[in-house]
């Protein structure tokens, strides 16, 4: 073995350690893999930056930009609210539909923007059908991953495609991967509807902490928040009196959030914080109320006895209570709400947070913030179309207003018509999602700005910080010294255990690692494979590039899966539990009928 081989193993064994470990990000990981590379001198800088002008990431950047205008001129949330609106109470049917309507949006888009389109659709369908959110979004999550598998217009699908190509051999086309992907779905779908939806919890983790009445089944109850929710009157003498909320020191001073005012018999919910205290005002406070007790050591407040706390209590019809995720491209993440002047951005008041199965109502101020929490706002109903338009979160609340850029949703529609049309006549996939992704702009569905925004450039540098390895891996002779000790372990027992090996290796680093980093390493492992046995390296890619969509065990293994923990409140254990027969199934399936679809012994 070549000291290149050996650094370029020790590189990637290292990258998967810190993949699994989750201590640095990502992008950052596969930065690092890409400049180790370099700087050892196993790759040539044009080698090591050749991922940046890989026609992956070009066709993965038309995506987001093509996905993009179909959200902005609402064609998307229209699609997806029909398709619910057809499924009506009945849960089973809830959970096909669902199923369906996210592996459809996945057939064009990317999986991540499929599951935040449909994610306010499906909060509101839950509200209407009196369903818990727990029973829909593990149904909505893995419905996108399974739409992912009939498209080539996948990340992973991409990554596998482009690096056939790389070593001289056809790529996929646009429906190659249909006459396989669609029967997974339809497995898929079945699976939760007759057996998967019965696994599923009966409602999120914050029910099942003690029992709670019908009546407070919403999301104060959800996120307990009367157990933080106190009164209290400004007595005579008080130091609040002609102070302005803004100098109130209710929330640097106590931790407290003020949610109310009640001044000469009317409620004054989300106050700003230009209003001044009166004598007698009653203010409805969140908080410790025995902090508050312990601190308070001058004369400020009288609390008043305690009372039940509903929903209702907190809204008005000007002032709404909504539940909202951080999306994953979020610019909160790692921010606290004080350093991202929250309040002052976005006009509401961040309540209670949901983070791991549990509410956290106190010190909210100063906690950092994370992918996957869920934050419950109070505020304006006036700001909620601004809030929809921002990309840092996805409100799980139906859309109310008109789509943002009327009057283009036929344009945005036909572009991605012809585009797709284009590319299934079988034109070179990268330029013609390119172009498509320019007519967007041209037609000025979007601006150039709001395509910058819509690229997760995070999976971009992925990507391209990946990419390389895979060219260390077949130049130095890596990928086929453990193709080599692959069919060494497997070869006797004849091309369906190699198929299999591979199938069970990618989808279990799939699991926990990044899809596209599992794609770059495991897909030159599967071509070296079948051109040293004259099987079709392009039948085994294409078990390795469904595989890594088979992520369903653990909420880390895909971005969809983690907004479906914040929405429908799941812990791990009810991943695995919905997941591995499906993976079962899944697997078996592929087994069965990718050697009939895509003969393993027919070179290409």
């Amino acid at each position: 073995m070549s000291s290149e081989a050996v650094i370029t193993l020790a590189v990637l064994a290292g990258a998967i350690a810190l993949f699994l470990s989750d201590r640095l990000r990502a992008d950052l990981v596969a930065l690092l893999v890409l400049a180790i590379l370099a700087l050892s001198g196993v790759l040539t800088p044009g080698e090591a930056f050749s991922g940046f002008s890989h026609p992956a990431v070009i066709t993965i950047l038309a995506i987001f930009i093509l996905a993009e205008g179909l959200r902005r001129t609402g064609v998307s949330a229209r699609l997806g609210e029909l398709i619910l609106r057809l499924a009506g109470t009945d849960e089973r049917r809830l959970v096909v539909t669902v199923m369906l309507a996210g592996a459809s949006l996945s057939l064009f888009m990317n999986n991540i923007a499929a599951a935040s389109i449909l994610l306010p659709a499906v909060s509101g369908a839950t509200r209407r059908a009196q369903v818990s959110p727990s029973r829909l979004m593990i149904p909505l999550a893995f419905g996108t991953l399974l739409g992912g598998m009939a498209t080539l217009l996948t990340t992973t699908n991409i990554i596998v495609s482009g690096l056939l190509r790389d070593q001289g051999l056809r790529g996929y086309r646009l429906l190659d991967f249909a006459p396989l992907g669609l029967p997974l779905i339809l497995a898929g779908v079945g699976y939760m509807a007759l057996w998967g939806r019965h696994l599923l919890p009966a409602q999120p983790p914050a029910g099942r902490l003690e029992p709670l009445p019908q009546e407070q089944r919403d999301l104060v109850g959800i996120y307990r928040l009367g157990e933080r929710l106190f009164r209290a009157r400004v007595p005579a003498g008080s130091y609040l009196i002609d102070k302005p909320l803004s100098r109130s020191t209710f929330r640097d001073a106590y931790g407290l959030n003020v949610v109310a005012i009640e001044r000469d018999g009317q409620l004054l919910l989300s106050p700003s914080p230009a209003l001044t205290f009166r004598q007698g005002d009653i203010v409805l406070l969140e908080g410790k109320l025995e902090d508050f007790r312990r601190k308070d050591v001058e004369p400020y407040l009288e609390i008043l006895p305690p009372c039940d706390w509903h929903e209702r209590d907190l809204e008005s019809p000007a002032i709404a209570v909504v539940e909202g995720v951080l999306a994953p491209r979020s610019g909160l993440i790692g921010q606290t709400l004080r350093a991202a002047h929250f309040r002052e951005k976005y006009g509401l008041t961040v309540l209670a947070i949901w983070r791991a199965g549990r509410p956290i109502r106190t010190g909210l101020s100063d906690l950092a913030l994370q992918f996957g929490d869920a934050l419950l706002l109070q505020g304006p109903r006036e700001r909620l179309p601004l809030l929809r338009a921002e990309r840092d979160l996805i409100l799980l609340a139906e859309e109310e207003e008109a789509v943002p850029v009327p009057g283009r949703g036929w344009l945005a529609a036909a572009i991605m018509a012809l585009t797709l049309l284009l590319a299934a006549a079988g034109l070179p996939l990268e330029e013609v999602l390119l172009g498509g992704a320019l007519g967007m702009m041209l037609t000025r569905v979007l601006t150039m700005d709001h395509a910058y925004r819509a690229i997760d450039w995070k999976a971009i540098f992925v990507v391209a910080g990946m990419l390389p390895a895979s060219v260390a891996l077949v130049k130095t002779g890596a990928a086929g010294l453990l193709a080599d000790g692959l069919v060494g372990l497997l070869g006797p027992a004849g091309p369906l255990a190699l198929l299999a090996g591979l199938v069970a290796l990618a989808a279990l680093l799939a699991q926990a690692i990044h899809a596209a980093a599992v794609a770059t390493m495991v897909a030159p492992i599967a071509i070296q494979v079948g051109q040293a046995l004259g099987l079709d390296p392009r039948a085994l890619a294409m078990g390795v590039a469904l595989a890594t969509s088979m992520s369903f065990l653990l909420p880390l293994g895909h971005p969809v899966n983690v907004l479906a923990v914040s929405a429908g409140g799941y812990s791990f254990r009810d991943f695995l539990r919905v997941g591995w027969p499906l993976t079962l199934i899944l697997f078996g399936l592929v087994m069965l009928l990718l050697p009939l679809l895509w003969p393993l012994t027919s070179l290409p």
